[in-house]
């Protein structure tokens, strides 16, 4: 599960910087400054990588077991700027629980 991890925080920030770049510089440059530039290139990045994102949170959400509403929550973060991030800190601290339970106990000498 740790490769699904990884691959699903990667992809989770990548989703998030693109997405801030498309709200915070590309649709104020459109409709305050009638220039579609930045819309028109990283808009379609963000919808194949939010792909991306889609799959890689549906295979983590299959190894970790997660229940259906869990799973949805997570895939819709990735449409809400500065969401993404905060959800994959979630995401890492609800599949760090468990480990942590696990881990042996120091000895004290």
């Amino acid at each position: 599960m740790g490769a699904a991890l990884t691959r699903y925080r990667v992809i989770a920030w990548i989703v998030g910087v693109v997405l801030i770049l498309l709200v915070v510089i590309g649709m104020p440059l459109k409709y305050a400054f009638d220039n579609p530039t930045v819309v028109e290139t990283v808009g379609p990045a963000h919808g194949f990588l939010y792909m991306i994102y889609l799959v890689a949170a549906f295979d983590l959400s299959r190894r970790a077991d997660w229940p259906l509403k869990r799973m949805l929550l997570v895939m819709l973060a990735g449409t809400v700027p500065f969401v993404s991030f905060y959800a994959e800190r979630r995401v890492s601290a609800w599949l760090a629980a468990p480990q942590q339970e696990r881990a042996p106990e120091p000895v004290a000498r």
